[in-house]
């Protein structure tokens, strides 16, 4: 009751003018105040902990906003800020961001052709229908490749795969005579 009272008036009265009319020695006064911040630290560990579990079992990728949401899973609700100081700042945790494609490469216009199939997914024989699909393939510095691969319908095995830098009939054209 006393420490509160020498931390409520220590503005307006001598801290040590306080501690002497108190009886109180000042390293009594200093250890209570640090027993105050221990709490708050044991606190803010918690939380740096929580983060680092997060952060390392969702796979490195995720800000603090996403952090954010993450920890008000797990009850813990802080603002922004507070997350982003403690994963930028505090525990050097940064978000893995996919760089944005630097430039465009228009390919050659493309024909429409009619569609045949109709829906009509079932084929008897194998080799009479295939179907080509694109993927995306993200690499671990950065930059993305393009995978065009030629199935046939009827078993639904590869009949071809082709990978390119860029997403053009070009690719396809090339997957296709492969």
């Amino acid at each position: 009751m006393a420490y509160r009272f020498i931390d409520q008036y220590q503005k307006e009265f001598d801290l040590r003018w306080l501690l002497k009319r108190m009886g109180i020695f000042q390293n009594a006064y200093y250890n209570y105040l640090k027993h105050t911040k221990a709490k708050y630290q044991a606190e803010k560990t918690k939380v740096y902990r929580e983060i680092k579990d997060i952060y390392h079992e969702v796979g490195s990728f995720l800000g603090y906003r996403s952090m954010r949401i993450f920890l008000a899973r797990k009850q813990i609700f802080l603002c922004k800020s507070a997350v982003h100081k403690y994963m930028n700042k505090e525990l050097q945790l940064h978000c893995i961001c996919r760089r944005k494609r630097p430039e465009y490469k228009k390919g050659c216009a493309h024909n429409i052709y009619p569609n045949l199939l109709n829906q009509n997914f079932q084929v008897q024989n194998a080799n009479q229908v295939w179907c080509t699909d694109f993927t995306y393939i993200f690499l671990s510095n950065g930059s993305m490749r393009y995978n065009c691969t030629i199935i046939d319908l009827f078993d639904r095995s590869v009949v071809t795969s082709e990978t390119g830098k860029w997403i053009t009939n070009d690719l396809a054209i090339k997957t296709l005579r492969v």
